[in-house]
């Protein structure tokens, strides 16, 4: 039967969307690190208000001590001031002020720590600002003519772009507190990549050297780097003869380490290692669902061959990538610690 031209649709007809003038990046695929960032800014003032500043004798209190607090709160509170930023659980908020007689300026530096998806350099500049204005606030009754300038952001560190340190410098005490950038300096390693079609020559391989840039720019020395197909004798004949020969403190084999029938290299591994270390494997594991929810489906490992440690990573340059992100804040260490028990 026919719908009589007067009864209402049932279809709902919703007016069309405008593309939205701004967005929050969607940082749930990033996986939290451990970042901090440094911000600093400066005040200038007469000589009598910087004196009163320098003593304490403001007619509103002492100002440093309250700026310490104020630039707490303004890390704090940079998502509600700052609308695109994230909502942060904020490790550590430090201000520590400075002053110069030369110049009769006292220079706020704000550091702000977090473990997080993202990085806190907005909550160290809010941190900075608020801290100056509030010295401003209570200087101001003494000296109107006051001046906010240089404010900067000094490092940053944590996250995919790694470290930035501000291109004009940054201060003695603060570059001594910057992690190391070549965490394997003085150590020795090796690439072995399992895969039949690069090994034939069918396709070039790529986790191998960027695997290759990742050590040689950690500091180590690269021994050797080779290509061998998926076979179980041939890994496990080139994963003994190199740590053998070279006895180098890393060797990293990628490939194999999937749930195909060809991959391979974590049972090797189990086979001729002296002692598994599979909390390293978990960590992978665990760290990689940040970027895929079929990381359980890797099996990647580790173990000591001699005084080696192999790591058996996948094959894909993306994933070398990101396991080496994983493991590099605590590697150099780890190797270390290992050098340590006797081998």
């Amino acid at each position: 039967m026919a719908k009589p031209d007067n009864m209402p649709s049932n279809t709902i007809e919703f007016p069309t969307a405008n593309e939205p003038h701004f967005k929050m990046i969607d940082v749930g695929r990033k996986r939290p690190t451990r970042r901090r960032a440094v911000a600093v800014g400066s005040i200038s003032m007469g000589e009598e208000a910087f004196e009163r500043v320098k003593n304490g004798t403001l007619p509103k209190g002492d100002v440093l001590a309250l700026a310490e607090a104020a630039g707490i709160t303004g890390a704090k509170k940079t998502p509600e001031m700052i609308p695109m930023c994230h909502t942060l659980p904020l490790d550590q908020v430090t201000i520590h002020c400075a002053l110069d007689d030369q110049t009769n300026s006292v220079s706020v530096y704000c550091q702000v720590a977090a473990f997080a998806k993202t990085g806190v350099e907005m909550e160290a500049l809010a941190g900075a600002n608020n801290a100056l204005l509030t010295i401003w606030d209570l200087t101001k009754g003494v000296d109107p003519d006051l001046e906010i300038g240089a404010v900067r952001l000094l490092v940053k560190t944590g996250g995919k772009s790694g470290v930035y340190t501000n291109p004009n410098g940054i201060p003695d005490w603060l570059a001594a507190q910057l992690p190391n950038t070549e965490s394997l300096k003085g150590k020795s390693a090796a690439i072995l990549v399992m895969s039949d079609r690069a090994a034939k020559g069918e396709y070039e391989d790529e986790s191998g050297p960027v695997l290759k840039d990742i050590l040689e720019g950690a500091g180590a020395e690269l021994v050797e780097q080779k290509i061998i197909p998926d076979d179980a004798g041939t890994i496990a004949q080139n994963i003994k003869n190199i740590c053998k020969t070279h006895k180098p403190d890393l060797l990293i084999a990628s490939g194999g380490t999937g749930p195909g029938p060809r991959d391979v290299t974590p049972d090797v591994l189990e086979k001729i290692s002296d002692r598994m270390l599979d909390g390293l494997g978990d960590v992978l594991r665990i760290e990689s669902l940040h970027f895929t929810d079929t990381a359980w489906l890797s099996r990647m490992s580790a173990g000591m061959v001699g005084s080696t440690l192999v790591i058996a990573f996948p094959g894909s340059p993306k994933a070398v990538k990101e396991c080496w992100d994983i493991l590099e804040p605590f590697l150099g260490d780890a190797l270390n610690k290992i050098a340590k028990q006797g081998f």
